[in-house]
C-alpha cells in the first residue's frame, strides 16, 4: 500500500480538481466482494476515504489514467448519454410513430388494417436482432421516404429497424463504461422508459428511460402531418434529416468508451487460482521491482484529433463470431430471461397493442375523434412515465442504500427489487380498465388513463429488472445486452403480431383484461421468486460450467 500511496500523492498534483476525488478513491483499500456470489458487495468506506454515494464507497475504482471514462468530467459523460438517448428516441420514434398510418395505408395500398399494422410488428422483431450485425439506419429511412408501395415500404422499414437496433444495447453499455455504479440508476432511466451492478444508488438507468418512452411521441407529429394532407413520406424525410444531423454530432462529440484497466483492480473479486498466482508473484518480487511499482506514472490525455479516430481500441480476446454465439447462451440465466420477458411483454403491449388498437377505437363512433388526435395516446404514456420518474426515480436507490447500511454495509442485489412489490398490480389493472373501456365503449378518459397508468407501473419494472440482472450475474455486459434485446423483441413481436385479428375474434375484454393481464401479472409476481431465492440462485449459478464460460469471456 505504500507504493500506491506515494503514486497517488504525486499524480494528484498533475490532475485537474474534478479528477482528484476519484483519483484518491483509486488508492483506497479494495472494496470487498464475495467471490462466490456476484451481487454481494461490502460497501464499507476505507480508513480516510471520503463518503461518496449515500455515505458508501465508490465502485468500481477508476485508474489514474485521464483517458479512463470514469475520470471524464461530468459534462462529457452527460454529452455521451445525451447522444445515445437521442439516438434511442429517434430509432423508437421512427419505429412506432407511423402506427397512426395504419388505416390510411390500408386504404392507400388496398390492404387490411392487420396487414398494415405489420409495418410495425415485423420491424419491431428485427429491432432486436440487428444488434448482431451492422447496417445503415439512415439508408433505411431514406428508402422509406422514397417508397410508394406497400412492399417497398415494408422492406425499408425492416431495414432501418434492423440497423437501428444497436440503440437498444449501446446506451446501457455506455452507462456501464462511463458512470460509477452509484450513478447508473437515473441514467438508465432516461433509456428504459420506451429501458450496473452491485450499487445501491443507480443514478444514470432514468435518463435513458426518457428516450425510449418519449420516442412514441413521434406519433403525435405523424398524426398532425397526416391531418395536414401530407403523406407518410414526409414523416420519414424528417426522421432522415434528424438522423443525418445526429450522425455528424456523434462523429465530432462521441469518444470511444471502451477502456482496459489492469487485470486486477480494487473491487474486482479474484477466484482461488488468481489469488494464489497473485500471492506467488508478490513473494518473488525483488526490491527493484517494488521500487519501480512505486514510481509514479505520467498519463497524458488524448488529443481531440486522437479522440476522433473511428477505431481506437479493440478487444482481441472477443472474436465477433464467438461473441454472437455466446450471446444466445445468456437466455438460460434466470435474471436475464426475466428481463427479456418483462421488456417483451411491456413493449408488446404499450408499443404495439395499444398503438395498433387506440386509433381505430377513438376514430369510430361514439368517440369520432379527428385523425390528427389519435397520436395523443403517446402524451398519456409520457405523463404516466413522468408521474413515476419524477417523485420516485431515486426511491429504490435510497431504499437499497438504507438496507445496505442496516446490513453492516453489505449490499445484496435483491434490495432494489423490494420497491417493485408495491407496483405489481398497477399495470395489470390498467389492462383490465383498457379492455373494458374499449369493449363497453366507456368514456374516452378510461382508455387514456389506462395507457398512462400502464406506463406508470412499467417504469419501475423496465428500469430495475435490467439493473438487477447486471447486478446479480458476473457477465460480459455487451453479450448479455445482445441476448436481452433479441429476446424482448421476439416476445413483443408475439404479442403484437395478430392483436387486431385476436380482438376481432374474441373481443377487447378477453384479449386485454384476460390474456394480456394474466401474462403480465404472472411475470410481475416473479419478483417474489428472486426476493426469496435470488441470492441462492446467484450462488448456485455462478458455479455452473456456463457461468465459467461467461466469466472467462471478460477481459
Amino acid at each position: 500500500m505504500k507504493g500506491q500511496a506515494i503514486e497517488t500523492s504525486n499524480t494528484d498534483s498533475m490532475l485537474p480538481p474534478s479528477l482528484m476525488a476519484t483519483n484518491q478513491a483509486s488508492s483506497m483499500e479494495p472494496i470487498r466482494t464475495d467471490p462466490d456470489i456476484p451481487g454481494t458487495v461490502d460497501m464499507s468506506l476505507s480508513e480516510g476515504q471520503e463518503p461518496t454515494a449515500y455515505g458508501l464507497a465508490l465502485y468500481p475504482v477508476p485508474s489514474d489514467d485521464p483517458n479512463d471514462p470514469l475520470q471524464w468530467p461530468k459534462w462529457k459523460k452527460t454529452t455521451l448519454l445525451l447522444l445515445v438517448s437521442v439516438y434511442s428516441f429517434l430509432a423508437n420514434g421512427s419505429l412506432f410513430g407511423p402506427t397512426v398510418y395504419v388505416n390510411y395505408l390500408a386504404d392507400k395500398f388496398h390492404k387490411t388494417p392487420n396487414q398494415t399494422s405489420q409495418l410495425t410488428t415485423y420491424p419491431n422483431l428485427l429491432f432486436g436482432f440487428g444488434n448482431i450485425f451492422s447496417l445503415s439506419y439512415c439508408a433505411g429511412l431514406l428508402g422509406s421516404a422514397l417508397s410508394n408501395s406497400y412492399d417497398t415500404l415494408l422492406g425499408f422499414r425492416m431495414l432501418h429497424a434492423f440497423a437501428s437496433s444497436v440503440c437498444e444495447a449501446l446506451p446501457a453499455q455506455v452507462v456501464a463504461d462511463v458512470f460509477f455504479l452509484h450513478e447508473r440508476g437515473k441514467a438508465l432511466g432516461w433509456y428504459t422508459c420506451k429501458p450496473h451492478r452491485h450499487y445501491p444508488e443507480q443514478t444514470p438507468l432514468i435518463k435513458i428511460s426518457v428516450a425510449l418512452t418519449t420516442g412514441t411521441l413521434s406519433a403525435v407529429a405523424a398524426s398532425y402531418m397526416l391531418a395536414g394532407g401530407h403523406s407518410y413520406n414526409l414523416f420519414f424525410w424528417v426522421e432522415f434529416a434528424i438522423g443525418c444531423v445526429l450522425l455528424l454530432a456523434v462523429f465530432f462529440l462521441f469518444e470511444e468508451t471502451m477502456f482496459f484497466r489492469d487485470s486486477h483492480i480494487p473491487g474486482v473479486p479474484l477466484n482461488a487460482d488468481d489469488s494464489a498466482r497473485l500471492q506467488k508473484d508478490e513473494e518473488h518480487q525483488t526490491t527493484e521491482e517494488i521500487e519501480i511499482q512505486a514510481t509514479p506514472r505520467n498519463y497524458v490525455r488524448d488529443s481531440y484529433l486522437q479522440q476522433l479516430k473511428l477505431i481506437r481500441r479493440t478487444d482481441p480476446n472477443s472474436p465477433i463470431v464467438m461473441m454472437m454465439v455466446r450471446s444466445f447462451t445468456y437466455f438460460v440465466v434466470p435474471p436475464v430471461f426475466w428481463v427479456c420477458s418483462t421488456y417483451g411483454i411491456i413493449i408488446g403491449l404499450a408499443a404495439l397493442a395499444f398503438t395498433a388498437t387506440f386509433p381505430g377505437i377513438v376514430t369510430s363512433p361514439p368517440y369520432s375523434w379527428p385523425i390528427e388526435n389519435t397520436g395523443l395516446i403517446a402524451v398519456s404514456a409520457f405523463l404516466g412515465y413522468l408521474a413515476a420518474a419524477g417523485p420516485f426515480s431515486s426511491l429504490p436507490d435510497r431504499f437499497s442504500a438504507r438496507l445496505t447500511k442496516k446490513n453492516n454495509n453489505i449490499y445484496e442485489a435483491e434490495y432494489r427489487l423490494w420497491c417493485l412489490v408495491v407496483v405489481i398490480f398497477v399495470s395489470p389493472a390498467s389492462l383490465i380498465l383498457y379492455g373494458y373501456s374499449a369493449e363497453k365503449q366507456l368514456h374516452w378518459f378510461g382508455l387514456v388513463f389506462a395507457v398512462g397508468l400502464f406506463q406508470f407501473g412499467a417504469f419501475f419494472f423496465l428500469t430495475y429488472t435490467l439493473a438487477y440482472a447486471m447486478d446479480s450475474y458476473e457477465a460480459n455486459v455487451p453479450e448479455m445486452l445482445i441476448a436481452m434485446n433479441i429476446g424482448k423483441q421476439a416476445i413483443s413481436f408475439g404479442f403484437g403480431y395478430e392483436v387486431i385479428n385476436w380482438i376481432i375474434k374474441d373481443g377487447y375484454v378477453t384479449v386485454f383484461a384476460g390474456i394480456f393481464c394474466s401474462v403480465l401479472l404472472v411475470n410481475n409476481l416473479t419478483v417474489f421468486v428472486f426476493l426469496v431465492f435470488g441470492k441462492r440462485l446467484r450462488g448456485w449459478y455462478t458455479h455452473t460450467r456456463l457461468a465459467k464460460i461467461h466469466k472467462g469471456s471478460i477481459h
